[in-house]
């Protein structure tokens, strides 16, 4: 199994050069523009793309062959992701350029990028750590995106492909519930509070929202100071939020594989849409809406594909309400479960993390797993079993 890692480097363009990735990123961007245009919104190949609107990328907007492709490729992908959400495609914003083997070149001997800009080829020296070094050392990739950030910067999103170890004999499932109050509780009964990244992103939100109001009514002495300030604080609660999850996710993935076993979490896509129609203030709303469950997912994928420790997703339905202990639906208060049936008591999170574990459990075949699975499939074909009323 091949794995794509990006490795993300720091450009340090003279002002020349920079004035010529501005040029490319517009023209790239222009070209998608065009060619999203042009071409009946249906069409999603990247071949009939080209077919129809190649010489016009190269005559009009001064690509070259290889970015006249990479334009009909971006289009096509943007138009595939847009029909599964059922939304079309408007515009293409002039802050990335795609590339591949034959208009980059990554070189190791001066930590340069070779990029093909419009009408020209520049060598870019790159700022890379010693993160960076280490997996760029001794590699060629083929494939790069320029990308201007927010901060203005100018970065090569470096694309590194290595064949993946094989995937470790699983023996049973690791659960892990996600959730706001705690990001994640294992089946093992470990977690991480969600507390201390909520109290960062409600300090965050009330500066920005003060330093908005002064801005508002402020001098242009106030107004220069208050985005100067605005700027120095971006990114850092992201910054925060991507270290968390990715302390999370590694912790996990190391679990898992000192016990041989695959980690299940819950697909919960489309989620945010769901409560988002639920009546709630406007503080409820933000702390949900930044919650970043979907990246701790992807985190998890890669660092387990990566160790060789398969990461699935379940159905989430009912497994914070279904007692892991006889498969009844009990009573959720809070942080509290009862089961009416059984008797069970104790924490919500960790009984959805079993009950997770125990779906987790049917990919490895274990008997445990395939009874719960079995007893889920008849509940939703009978009616789940109800649990007398506590």
């Amino acid at each position: 199994m091949e794995q794509v890692l990006t490795i993300v480097c720091k450009l340090q363009p003279s002002a020349k050069q920079a004035s010529q990735i501005d040029a490319l990123l517009q023209a790239f961007s222009d070209g998608c523009d065009y060619a999203n245009q042009t071409v009946k919104a249906g069409v999603t190949s990247k071949t009939t793309i080209q077919a129809q609107v190649y010489q016009d990328l190269r005559e009009k907007f001064q690509l070259s062959a290889n970015q006249a492709v990479r334009v009909c490729a971006r289009v096509g992908a943007n138009r595939k992701t847009a029909k599964q959400k059922s939304k079309p495609v408007k515009v293409f914003k002039p802050t990335s350029a795609d590339y591949d083997a034959r208009i980059f070149s990554f070189r190791e001997k001066d930590w340069t990028v070779s990029l093909t800009l419009i009408n020209c080829r520049e060598h870019i020296k790159i700022d890379a750590g010693n993160y960076q070094r280490g997996k760029l050392k001794g590699h060629k990739p083929t494939s790069a995106q320029l990308c201007k950030h927010r901060d203005g910067q100018y970065y090569i999103h470096i694309q590194l492909k290595d064949e993946a170890p094989e995937q470790l004999l699983a023996k049973n499932a690791l659960g892990v519930d996600f959730g706001r109050r705690d990001i994640a509780v294992t089946s093992d009964g470990e977690r991480w509070d969600g507390k201390p990244i909520q109290n960062v992103r409600d300090k965050f939100s009330k500066v920005r929202a003060s330093l908005q109001a002064k801005v508002s009514k402020g001098t242009r002495t106030t107004r220069r100071r208050v985005r100067n300030i605005l700027k120095r604080l971006s990114g850092r609660e992201q910054r925060y939020q991507t270290w968390l999850n990715h302390t999370i996710s590694k912790r996990v993935i190391e679990t898992a594989k000192s016990q041989s076993a695959i980690v299940a979490i819950e697909n919960l896509t489309g989620i945010r849409d769901r409560t988002n129609q639920q009546p709630r203030n406007k503080t409820e709303r933000r702390r949900s809406n930044s919650w970043a469950f979907c990246q701790l997912r992807a985190f998890l994928e890669y660092k387990g594909i990566k160790e060789g420790v398969e990461v699935v997703a379940v159905n989430p339905a009912y497994t914070s309400q279904t007692c892991h202990v006889c498969n009844h639906i009990g009573l959720r208060s809070e942080k509290r479960f009862k089961c009416g049936n059984c008797g069970w008591h104790g924490d919500a999170d960790v009984n959805g993390a079993i009950n997770i574990s125990k779906l987790g459990a049917v990919f490895v075949s274990l008997p445990g797993g395939s009874v719960f699975a079995c007893s889920l499939q008849n509940e939703q074909r009978l009616g789940l079993l109800k649990a007398p009323s506590l």
